[in-house]
Parts: structure tokens; C-alpha cells; sequence
């Protein structure tokens, strides 16, 4: 058996466990107490209004889909490299990221009521059972995502005899589809869920003075499946992008730098592996996510991601060395074994320095979070402009430590160094989304408990788990953001060898250069710019909503009527919905644009463009507004007054506008960015 044969059924291996082990991990969930009788009534609430925005989203999502799918087809008349082979790849990509979100979701729905009734039990169970829960969505991710891949490669050259070179190129038509639905999914879900915070928010704590989840509030079922449907779906296919794009990216790259025609080695299969082996390194990490004598919660995760980082590179150093015994040369250099493992170690620590950072900006345990709740004392406009403050810092350090690792990365291997750190760095995707899944489900939780009127010592777990919860987000989306940077650059150097080394140049002297350079730096703010919108003003027509039941329902506030919950989540569905288009079109439509009238230079400086002040539009939208949402609850746990005073009423605005930022625009600019970068490459390999 050749190396290749042997990394796909090995892949093929990981895979399928890692799917067994989230259906495994589901089944056991499902087997637990569901919790008093109102309980039930409240989850099944959630489950409804999730699964109910969820199809139309995917119905609206798949007209889309399909004409892509058919554009594609159609420009393999155009060129050898595309045609059916593209389309089936799209197809199969965009197939597995939206069922991934899906089940997901539909895991996360059910276990938020669980892990409300085994609060009662005490913190250490409530969180097993939470991240547990988030575990079958991290576990879907890479099985699914290995799967795609490695399926799709198998099929079309042993089944179909495809040839090894249409194959390799046909993957980028797959992780297009990754990414056209992540950005879709990632902006329906993001509208949706912050929108109906802004209504609960604004009318029911600030105008009401309501608590976040009660009963009374017309918006708080939308609410509560905001959190499903943006954080968990969203996220789902968010992350299972930009693996997918990551993987593709580095194994594209290897066969372009190291291969012979006509055939596939281990450069470019390499990357596979990574992921193989560390999905299945996922699943021993998970044993070690325990509470410890501190019932520190993030130190928990933590030890579970270090665990999963030793084996992966204790596994990837071994195989390394052996299957890069006699190194790989490129353009007269050698790249041996270990400088492969040493970049491979590099993605790791830029993975382990970001979450930290994140952690620091967004965790109100650090200074950062506790000086926007100083200053929320002072008033609204004060608490705003220290959340500005924090929101312009918190990219610096995350540049510097991703600027340093594509230096080191390329001084040890090249381009090839980097896209094997970016897929280093997304080897912890199992347990990183785990995580990440985790977060929802504690918030719905908490807010099943309150409506439910449950004992306060519910909420007194609860609470704490859900403020982690909004770290943890915080710190996956800092992820997927750095890493995107990664593959997004690995996707910029393909398309520079695509249109010809050597041939072409980017000098800054040259026009087209700037040209494509202003355009490209200016989408990620004009797509942030529209998707606030987007909020903005469907959470207006939800604030409208709210009051227009406060004052003709009588009885709501004093318990005595029960609010009309439908009209809030069919109006946030709809509106969400409506105005996830027009941004979702940007990131198609503008390469084409500069490539019709400015051409191939100008739309590879677009792409790199878009890296740059993508990264940092990205980076400062969600870490400020997690930094934002902590320093309101930092404030709720008895702090700068406590819940009800002044400092609490500027905290709530400051949240309300960082919800946008970090749960809408910011996470779709992951997705925004690579686009771009592959459909410049598709451009260019289909001649048009």
C-alpha cells in the first residue's frame, strides 16, 4: 500500500470515529431528565423556533446553492480543471457544513434543558453534561470535514478514475461550498440571534427592569433560539469551513509545490493527516476537561486542549520524521522532517497564545473587561468609549504573534511552512468547537432555570458557566478569525503560482496594485457596516414589538398574561433572513467586479487586501464585544452597584451594541475573507 492509499483510509479511520463518538455522546445525552414539566414546555419552545428558522434558512440558502452549482457545471466547458467534478465537490462541501450545524444544534437544543436540571446536582455535572453536549457538534465538524475531503479524493480517482490533477484542483470547488454557506449561515443565524437580544435587552432590563430570561418578556424565547441558531449552527459551519478551507489550501499547496503530474504525495496529503490525527487525539483530550479542586472552569478546557495538543505532536513529530526521512526540495531546498514537525509545533503555540489573549481582553477576570465596568459607573458614553478603547487594542498582540509565526513558519519550510501551521492550528478543532458549543447550551440553561423558577442555587451554577460560556465564544471565534488569516494567505500564494510566477508581480508602484489593494480593505468594513445594519434594524422592528405587547397585553409584568412569543420569532426569522442577502453577495460578487475590469493583478491585491484589514476588523469586533457582554455580567455579580443601578443600565447598552459586533459581522468575516481568495482562484483556473 503507497502512502497516499494509506493516509486516506487512515483518514477514512478518524473519521468514522470521530462521528461514532458524537453519535455515541448524543445518545447519552438524550437518555437524561428533561426536567420538571414547565421545563419541557420552555425547551420545547426553544427546539421549535430553532428548528423552524433553521429549515427556511436552508431552503433560502440552497436556491443559491443550486445556481452556484449549475456556474460552476457550466464553466467546465471553459476548462479542463472544473465541470462536474467542481460542482459535485461544491455540492458536497456545502451538504456536510449546513448538516453539521444542524445536528448540532438540534443535540444543543435538546441538552440546554438537561443541564439546567442537573445544576441541581452541582456545578462539576451541570458542565460535564453542557460541554458533553457541545462535544457532539466539535466531533461532527472534523468527522464530517475529514470525511468530505478524503471521501471525495477517494471517490473520484479509485471509483471514477478521475485524473490525480483534475481532482486535487476540484477541491477548491469544495471548500467554496464550505464557505458560500458558513458566510450564509453565519449572517441568518448572527441577524437573528442579536436582534432578539436587542429586544429583550432594551425594553425588557432597561425599560421593564425585568431580569435577562423572564417569563414576561415577549422576546425571550427568540432569544434563547438566537443562541442555537447563531452560536451553535452558525459556529458549526463557520469552523467546519474554515477547516475544510485550511486542509485544502496546504494540500493543494504541497501538490503544487512538490508533486510530479499526474501523481499525489505525501506533501500534499500531509495536511490530511494532521487532522486525522488529531481528531482521534480530540477524543482522549475530552477525558481530561474536569473540574479541579479550584472549580476553575476555563482551567478545565484547558487541560483537556493541552492534552490533545501533546498527543497530536508527540503522533505528528513520529510520523514526520518517518515519512520525510529523505526531505523535500523545491526550488533547489531541502525541507526535512523536522523543520515540517517544527512548524507544525509553531501552529500549536499561535492556537494556544491567541486563546489566551482572547481570554485576557474578553474574561472579566482580567483588566480590560473590569475597566469598561468602571467606567459604565460614569454613564453610557463612558462605558462605550472604553469599550472602543479595548475594541482598537485587542488585535495588536494577535497580529504580532501571527506575524511572528509566518515568519518563523516560512524560514523553516517555506509557503509549505505556513500552510502546515495553519493546519496545525486547526487540528484542535474538535475540542476548541467543543468548547465553543458548550457556551449556548449554558446560556439557555440559565435562562430555562429563570423562566422556570427554579431554585436560586440553579442559577448560582448556571450563571458562572454561562460567563465562561461568553469567553469560550469569544476565544473560538479568535480562533477561526487567526487561522483564516493563515489559510487565507496560503489560498493568496496558489493563486500567485496560478497566474504564473515569475510572470506576474505586486509591485506597490503599479496602479492595479493600489487599486486592488483600497478595494479589498475596504469590503470587510463595508460587509461589517451592512450586517450592523442588518441588526440594527430588525431589532428595531423587535423593540417595537416588545412594547406594543407591554402596553396592549394587559397583565404581562404582573404575571397575570402570557406574552405572545410567536410574533417575536417569526418577525426576527423573517427579517433575518431577508437581510442576510445582500451582505452574503459581497464577497461573491466583488472579485468578479475587479476582476472584469481591472484584471488578475488587481484582483490578487484585493485578496490580500481583504487579509489584512479583515484580520483586524474581525479581531477588535469580537473581542470588544465580548469584553463588552463580560462587563455587564461582571457588574451583575454584585459589582459597581450590582443588577438595577446605573452602571448596570450603561452596561446593558455597551452590551447591546457589542452583540453585532462579535456574534454578526465579525465571525462572518472569517468566512468573507476566503471567499474572496477562492473565487480568485477559480477565476483564474477557469480562464475566464
Amino acid at each position: 500500500m503507497d502512502n497516499t492509499s494509506m493516509i486516506l483510509y487512515l483518514t477514512f479511520g478518524a473519521s468514522f470515529l470521530s462521528i461514532a463518538y458524537a453519535v455515541l455522546t448524543a445518545l447519552s445525552i438524550l437518555s437524561k431528565s428533561n426536567g420538571n414539566e414547565k421545563m419541557q414546555e420552555i425547551a420545547k419552545a426553544i427546539q421549535e423556533g430553532a428548528y423552524a428558522f433553521l429549515s427556511r434558512e436552508y431552503r433560502s440558502i440552497a436556491v443559491v446553492a443550486i445556481i452556484v452549482f449549475a456556474i460552476l457545471w457550466a464553466l467546465g466547458l471553459k476548462s479542463e480543471h472544473f465541470g462536474l467534478l467542481t460542482a459535485i465537490g461544491y455540492l458536497t462541501g456545502a451538504i456536510l457544513s449546513g448538516l453539521a450545524g444542524f445536528i448540532g444544534m438540534v443535540i444543543a437544543v435538546r441538552t440546554n434543558v438537561k443541564t439546567a436540571e442537573e445544576a441541581r446536582y452541582g456545578l462539576a455535572k451541570a458542565l460535564s453534561l453542557a460541554f458533553r453536549g457541545g462535544s457532539v457538534t466539535g466531533f461532527l465538524v472534523t468527522g464530517f470535514g475529514l470525511l468530505a475531503i478524503s471521501g471525495f479524493y477517494f471517490v473520484a480517482v479509485y471509483v471514477f478514475k478521475q485524473p490525480v490533477e483534475h481532482t486535487i484542483k476540484a477541491l477548491i470547488g469544495l471548500a467554496f461550498g464550505t464557505s458560500l454557506i458558513s458566510v450564509f449561515a453565519r449572517l441568518g443565524g448572527g441577524i437573528y440571534t442579536k436582534a432578539a437580544d436587542v429586544g429583550a435587552d432594551l425594553v425588557g432590563k432597561v425599560e421593564a427592569g425585568i431580569p435577562e430570561d423572564d417569563p414576561r418578556n415577549p422576546a425571550v424565547i427568540a432569544d434563547n433560539v438566537g443562541d442555537n441558531v447563531g452560536d451553535c449552527a452558525g459556529m458549526a459551519a463557520d469552523v467546519f469551513e474554515t477547516f475544510t478551507v485550511t486542509t485544502v489550501a496546504a494540500m493543494v499547496l504541497g501538490h503544487t509545490l512538490f508533486d510530479k503530474p499526474g501523481s499525489v504525495g505525501i506533501a500534499a496529503m500531509f495536511p490530511l493527516l494532521i487532522g486525522a490525527i488529531s481528531s482521534v487525539s480530540a477524543i482522549v483530550g475530552v477525558i481530561f476537561v474536569k473540574l479541579g479542586k479550584s472549580q476553575n472552569i476555563m482551567g478545565a478546557f484547558y487541560k483537556g486542549m493541552i492534552a490533545t495538543a501533546i498527543i497530536s505532536l508527540a503522533i505528528i513529530g513520529f510520523i514526520s520524521s518517518k515519512f520525510f526521512a529523505n526531505g523535500l526540495v523545491s526550488n533547489n531546498v531541502t525541507i526535512t522532517g523536522s523543520h515540517i514537525f517544527m512548524a507544525a509545533i509553531i501552529g500549536m503555540v499561535i492556537t494556544a497564545l491567541l486563546m489566551f489573549i482572547t481570554e485576557f481582553y474578553t474574561s472579566y477576570e482580567y483588566p480590560p473587561v473590569k475597566s469598561i465596568s468602571k467606567a459604565s459607573v460614569t454613564g453610557h458614553a463612558t462605558n462605550i468609549i472604553q469599550g472602543m478603547a479595548i475594541m482598537l487594542k485587542a488585535p495588536a498582540l494577535p497580529a504580532i504573534v501571527i506575524a511572528l509565526g509566518i515568519f518563523f513558519a516560512y524560514k523553516l519550510a517555506g509557503i509549505y511552512g505556513i500552510g502546515i501551521a495553519a493546519a496545525s492550528m486547526l487540528s484542535l478543532t474538535g475540542i476548541i468547537i467543543s468548547i465553543d458549543s458548550y457556551g449556548p447550551i449554558t446560556d439557555n440553561a440559565g435562562g430555562i432555570a429563570e423562566m422556570a423558577e427554579l431554585d436560586e442555587k440553579v442559577r448560582s451554577v448556571t450563571d458562572p458557566l454561562d460567563a465562561v460560556g461568553n469567553t469560550t465564544k469569544a476565544v473560538t471565534k479568535g480562533f477561526a478569525i487567526g487561522s483564516a488569516a493563515l489559510a487565507a494567505l496560503v489560498l493568496f500564494a496558489e493563486y500567485t503560482r496560478a497566474i504564473g510566477a515569475g510572470v506576474h508581480s505586486f509591485d506597490l508602484s503599479n496602479p492595479l496594485v493600489l487599486v486592488g489593494l483600497l478595494f479589498g480593505g475596504l469590503l470587510p468594513f463595508y460587509f461589517g457596516a451592512m450586517s450592523m445594519e442588518a441588526v440594527g434594524v430588525a431589532g428595531g422592528m423587535m423593540v417595537e414589538e416588545v412594547r406594543r405587547q407591554f402596553k396592549t397585553i394587559k397583565g404581562i409584568l404582573e404575571g397575570k398574561a402570557k406574552p405572545d412569543y410567536a410574533a417575536c420569532v417569526d418577525i426576527v426569522t423573517r427579517e433575518s433572513l431577508k437581510k442576510m442577502i445582500a451582505p452574503g453577495l459581497i464577497p461573491v460578487l466583488a472579485p468578479i467586479i475587479v476582476y472584469v475590469l481591472f484584471g488578475k493583478i488587481a484582483l490578487g491585491a484585493l485578496s490580500i487586501g481583504s487579509i489584512i484589514t479583515g484580520f483586524f476588523v474581525a479581531v477588535s469586533m469580537t473581542s470588544g464585544g465580548g469584553a463588552w457582554d463580560n462587563a455587564k455580567k461582571y457588574i451583575e455579580d454584585g459589582n459597581f452597584g450590582g443588577k438595577g443601578s446605573e452602571a448596570h443600565k450603561a452596561a446593558v447598552t455597551g452590551d447591546t451594541v457589542g452583540d453585532p459586533l462579535k456574534d454578526t459581522a465579525g465571525p462572518a468575516i472569517n468566512p468573507m475573507i476566503k471567499i474572496i481568495n477562492i473565487i480568485a482562484i477559480l477565476i483564474v483556473l477557469t480562464n475566464l
